[in-house]
């Protein structure tokens, strides 16, 4: 059910039949913001883009709420250009689980979803190329996590011979 502001929004009405529930009823600085299941990210994503005109993923990005379970959030940043309009996505998930590439609808997300795979540990389902970005590919761990040692783990960048 949606809270009484938000009757007349039409990204609001149109997500009430995929189980999306409207975070912060007061719109943040004009930003709708809406937890969506992870199963139903892309379908609505898809949505989104072709029914509603949010024809840019602006960022995809991660929260670590250790210890709290789900640990992950994944949040994604929509933007219409015509109407200058923002939607949030958040998405919870659990340690090791997976969440649908949304690829597929916005070619940009190849570079955020990679990056959130390094930084978090977060898989994305059918991304074409889910490899490491910003650390070398033997690199241990998730930097981005609470878990992670506060200095580091210890890599030799260049090899003895």
């Amino acid at each position: 059910m949606l809270p009484e502001e938000l009757h007349q929004h039409p990204v609001a009405l149109a997500l009430a039949g995929y189980q999306a529930q409207v975070v912060n009823p007061e719109a943040t600085r004009g930003e709708l913001v809406l937890d969506v299941p992870a199963s139903q990210i892309l379908p609505i994503c898809q949505l989104l883009k072709h029914e509603h005109g949010f024809n840019r993923l602006s960022a995809v990005t991660a929260v670590d709420w250790y210890p709290q379970e789900p640990r992950f959030e994944v949040v994604y940043q929509l933007h219409s250009l015509d109407r200058n309009q923002r939607v949030r996505l958040k998405v919870h998930v659990g340690e090791g689980e997976e969440v649908d590439s949304v690829f597929g609808v916005w070619r940009s997300a190849d570079w955020y979803e990679r990056e959130v795979f390094d930084l978090f540990g977060i898989p994305f389902r059918s991304h074409p190329n889910l490899k490491r970005i910003l650390m070398p590919e033997d690199w241990e761990g998730h930097p981005l996590r609470k878990d992670y040692p506060v200095h580091g783990n210890r890599y030799d960048y260049v090899e003895n011979e």
